[in-house]
């Protein structure tokens, strides 16, 4: 089992910028991959970003240039930094962790991510 906790969300103006960040715990068996989606009011989840062990990223077109997902191994933690943020941006933001680059199997809680004037 893996546990992820989220942190890092809040408000903030358009134009702002925050960190989000994942630490996960537990057994990493087959654990490759960590990435973050969100889910707006209505909307389906999608995904945001994503980033394997070795570096390989892959990111949403509507974040490219805007958003970057790094990750920690020492400290087994990933982290979302959002710039130039949109009210569009606005939702709850998961972390997610797998084996590929797909949807993986475990989930943290969520974290609320709004950007409101």
């Amino acid at each position: 089992q893996v546990q992820l906790v989220e942190s890092g969300g809040g408000l903030v103006q358009p134009g702002g910028s925050l960190r989000l960040s994942c630490a996960a715990s537990g057994s990493f068996l087959g654990i490759n991959v960590m990435g973050w989606y969100r889910q707006a009011p209505g909307k389906q989840r999608e995904l945001v970003a994503a980033i394997s062990q070795g570096g390989s990223t892959k990111y949403a077109d509507t974040v490219k240039g805007r958003f970057t997902i790094f990750r920690d191994n020492t400290k087994n933690t990933a982290y979302l930094q959002m710039n130039s943020l949109a009210p569009e941006d606005t939702a709850v933001y998961y972390c997610n962790s797998g084996a590929l680059f797909t949807v993986g199997p475990y989930w943290g809680q969520g974290t609320q991510v709004t950007v409101s004037a």
